[in-house]
């Protein structure tokens, strides 16, 4: 018999998604339409933030922030090299430039004290990363952006669902702008599709216009529209926002499910000085997305690469969460090495992402921990 396959994401769709979507492609509008702004008073309110622009993707929406800041040449933005590419390209898309500060050992989230020390007369700009769905300290943040005069992108693709100090990551109580993604393997999914919220009218209409080729349209009955501004084509469907608005009803129990899940790996793993997991901090509730495991591979005698693909022949798809972005070969050639960020890599070194979704059951978990325990020896 043919072992069941687990991967370490996966989209939970139901029948009321579906019809949702359906009911859209019946409708006279497939994009532009209703249901975008339905989608995104949805998210606000979720969150508690004023406004809220849905957008193309993640990487869109990171975009958007970074032209919605007027950042340019010269400038200068922090974020972890513990991220997806996305983090730090939305700099560089601008003309900006990318600079990174080092993590937490226990959370994997950007070290505010580590941020402080890259700080100069050219940074305008945060981009903290709410890693797996823990919350990073966002008061801390807030406080050292006043403090240098800087503005604060959350990048919460990972923190949809998640609290920070028992208030909806994506308010921006502590930021300028939140971004999230919809990428079927995030805790609600458009199939594609980011959004950004703010709590700033001027950023909320920049937003609107640099999402559609930065037409401003100010007379909605009119055929006449002025371009005042190069924007991008960043929209996002009424299909994938009618998903959206079915997906989010259920965030709630995706969340518990997910805590569950993430509870359920570390009681499993306590006892085995092999494994640990992350360490969540008080002021974090998070919606996991990632269920990163750390191996201690001076403890084992098989190696990551080795064990990812002996995992893999046994149905176990994980991934690595991630590979430090100043290591890749693009901002090696801007002058970032290997050593730069040292728990970063660190970190990267021992873990591995576990599946992590809805429709696990224990059995599934238990299954799951049973392979990978048998495998790491």
């Amino acid at each position: 018999m043919k072992s069941k396959i687990y991967s370490y994401g996966r989209q939970n769709i139901t029948w009321n998604d579906i019809i949702e979507v359906v009911k859209t492609l019946r409708s006279p509008y497939l994009t532009q339409g209703p249901k975008i702004a339905e989608f995104e008073k949805t998210i606000a309110d979720y969150v508690g933030a004023k406004y809220c622009v849905a957008v193309a993707n993640g990487t869109a929406a990171l975009h958007l922030c970074t032209l919605a800041l007027e950042l340019k040449k010269g400038d200068e933005g922090i974020t972890t090299p513990n991220t997806f590419l996305a983090s730090a390209n939305c700099l560089q898309y601008v003309g900006a430039t990318a600079k990174f500060a080092d993590i937490n050992a226990k959370d994997a989230c950007i070290d505010v004290k580590e941020i402080e020390k890259h700080i100069t007369d050219k940074t305008k700009c945060l981009i903290p990363v709410h890693f797996a769905g823990i919350s990073c300290d966002m008061e801390k943040i807030s406080k050292l952006a006043k403090k240098h005069n800087l503005f604060v992108i959350e990048d919460a693709a990972h923190a949809i669902g998640s609290d920070y100090r028992n208030e909806k990551i994506g308010s921006c109580a502590y930021s300028d702008m939140t971004i999230f993604s919809f990428h079927p393997v995030k805790t609600i999914t458009t199939a594609e599709g980011g959004a950004i919220t703010t709590n700033s009218k001027e950023l909320y209409e920049k937003l609107l216009y640099l999402r559609s080729h930065g037409i401003d349209k100010r007379t909605p009955d009119s055929w006449i529209y002025e371009m005042n501004h190069l924007g991008f084509n960043y929209r996002i469907t009424d299909m994938q926002a009618a998903l959206g608005i079915s997906q989010l009803k259920r965030i709630e129990t995706f969340k518990d499910k997910r805590r569950e899940i993430f509870k359920a790996y570390q009681d499993a793993f306590a006892d085995d000085e092999r494994f640990s997991t992350l360490v969540e901090p008080t002021y974090s509730k998070a919606c996991f997305h990632l269920c990163p495991l750390l191996i201690n591979f001076k403890k084992v005698k098989i190696s990551k690469d080795e064990l990812f693909k002996a995992l893999k022949d046994k149905g176990l798809f994980l991934q690595v969460h991630y590979i430090p972005v100043h290591t890749q070969p693009y901002y090696k050639k801007l002058g970032f090495k290997q050593g730069d960020f040292p728990k970063a890599e660190a970190y990267y070194e021992k873990a591995l992402s576990l599946p992590i979704y809805p429709d696990l059951k224990t059995k599934d978990i238990e299954t799951i921990v049973k392979i990978i325990k048998e495998t790491a020896i």
